[in-house]
């Protein structure tokens, strides 16, 4: 069989994840990014359950995590006045579930270390700056994706291609034929995230959360080049999608307008959000986004696959990135597994992917109740519980409990695929 050629969009964790693999397999692969460099934005992630595993087979990988790793040590839960009332710490052991993972990383740092681990492979091409605008395929006769681009890359036919370009993925609007919203059910919550340059917790290696009603919280973390990481997450209760429209229709205009919508929706929110949303609408660092799953149907159309947010963004289960990573693998294993018949592979693929995809895009009853109270009865309440579980020898089993909830044991194994490079 001659060497695959692959096309993977998108060049954030999913895609060079993607690139790497496929280079193992064997082929050649050409990464797009549709903005001009290697973004470095972004919130703090964790790679929990069947992403360490994926981790742990790419040799030097844990090592790079480790030391690039948020150093935030735990979260205290405040009041409005800044007192403490509760905190959740990592628990040391990367093999035990926990609400605050071992492996939690800035998503720009990950996607340095991928495109890293990537960008020197000789089978492998990286191409910024560029978007797909149409793909063609023979509805008839199982061929080659004819990839039209929009600023000026070459028209060229791939064996396969892979949409990792996030949750509003327009490539999968262009494979499947659809909108760019379709598949997407809404959580009704939002998070905007920025660094910014002031100190706001005097230098303290535990972030900081404050709730407040309806459902908004703000996180203040160490940043390890100086400042603080800042995170506003908004989950609006069920019955007030206004909330999320009026989200959507201010990140259509652009980030001031979208910095203007936060400040007013944080307006009263208490402790040091005034200068949070100062330093907000100064910094250059913000990436703002609406928090949904995709739920597909199939995860391939012809030689048009999904991998990721793309395929499966899990919502605010923390599994995406772990999602991610296993997929990325287990796409390019069951396709050279079936080498010689990539629709057995992308069938292999969908088959494996399924069960690891209905486990991590459960939501489990707490996360809202917990995160983001909506009347100040269930702001007192939360707030109570979580008091005396802090401070007495419950935690530890809580966080077990709770961190469970979020996906799979970690020991979960994932299929092995003899790889070639």
């Amino acid at each position: 069989m001659a060497q695959l050629n692959v096309l993977v969009v998108g060049a954030s964790i999913a895609g060079p994840m993607s690139a790497y693999w496929f280079a193992k397999a064997g082929a050649k692969i050409t990464v797009i990014e549709r903005f001009e460099s290697l973004r470095t934005q972004g919130q703090a992630i964790d790679i929990r359950t069947i992403g360490v595993t994926t981790m742990r087979k790419m040799p030097g990988m844990e090592e790079a995590v480790r030391a690039k790793k948020a150093v935030v040590e735990g979260l205290s839960f405040i009041r409005e006045d800044g007192r403490s009332f509760g905190m959740i710490k990592a628990t040391g052991n990367p093999d035990q579930q926990s609400l605050l993972s071992e492996y939690e990383i800035l998503r720009g740092d990950l996607s340095k270390i991928l495109y890293d681990m990537t960008k020197d492979n000789e089978n492998i091409k990286y191409v910024f700056n560029e978007q797909v605008v149409s793909l063609h395929q023979n509805e008839i006769v199982d061929g080659p994706v004819t990839v039209e681009f929009m600023n000026g890359y070459p028209t060229a036919q791939y064996d396969l291609v892979v949409a990792c370009d996030g949750s509003t993925s327009r490539t999968r609007a262009i494979g499947f034929g659809c909108g760019v919203r379709d598949y997407i059910k809404p959580t009704n919550c939002w998070a905007a995230y920025m660094t910014i340059k002031e100190d706001l917790i005097a230098g303290s290696k535990i972030g900081h959360g404050l709730s407040s009603i309806p459902g908004r919280f703000m996180a203040l973390g160490p940043n390890a080049s100086g400042g603080n990481q800042a995170c506003f997450m908004a989950l609006n209760s069920s019955d007030n999608h206004d909330a999320t429209l009026r989200f959507r229709e201010a990140q259509k205009q652009g980030d001031v307008a979208l910095k203007q919508f936060i400040a007013k929706h944080y307006d009263g929110h208490g402790w040091k959000t005034p200068e949070v949303l100062q330093a907000m609408m100064e910094t250059k660092d913000f990436y703002a986004s609406e928090i949904v799953q995709v739920k597909t149907t199939s995860l391939y159309k012809g030689r048009f696959v999904l991998v990721g947010d793309a395929g499966y963004a899990p919502g605010f289960t923390g599994g995406g990135t772990s999602l991610a990573m296993a997929g990325a693998y287990i796409l390019a294993g069951e396709i050279l597994k079936h080498k010689g018949s990539l629709m057995a592979g992308l069938k292999g693929y969908e088959e494996q992917m399924r069960p690891h995809i209905t486990e991590l895009q459960k939501v489990p009853p707490f996360v809202p109740t917990l995160m983001a109270p909506q009347s100040a009865w269930g702001l007192w309440l939360r707030n109570q519980i979580f008091a005396f579980v802090s401070w007495t020898n419950l935690m530890e089993y809580v966080q077990t409990l709770f961190g469970g909830a979020l996906g799979e044991n970690v020991e979960d194994k994932l299929p092995t695929y003899n790889w070639i490079a």
